[in-house]
């Protein structure tokens, strides 16, 4: 039953999404059955003059800057963990 209510809002969703875009007509008049229209047409692309992107390399000298490695002795901060005295292990699960 829900999976029906699922569906029939599906299809009401899309009749409103294509009546707001224009491409589904609905035609009402009393004591006649409605008429449908339904336009798939497509547009036309607009005709336009563009300019032209060419690509290409060129050699040029340019200043960069150098990297030099040396060795430096730095203090690093340790860390000592120490068991409390007669404290188990966990046992693993």
């Amino acid at each position: 039953m829900r999976g029906i209510l699922v569906l029939l809002g599906l299809l009401v969703l899309a009749a409103v999404v294509l009546i707001s875009l224009g491409m589904l007509k609905i035609d009402w008049k009393a004591g006649q059955m409605p008429s449908f229209e339904f336009k798939m047409d497509g547009g036309k692309l607009p005709t336009v003059q563009t300019g032209t992107v060419e690509t290409g390399t060129t050699n040029v000298t340019v200043v960069t800057p150098t990297v030099e490695m040396k060795n430096t002795v730095v203090t690093l901060p340790t860390v000592e963990v120490k068991p409390a005295p007669g404290a188990t292990p966990a046992a693993k699960k």
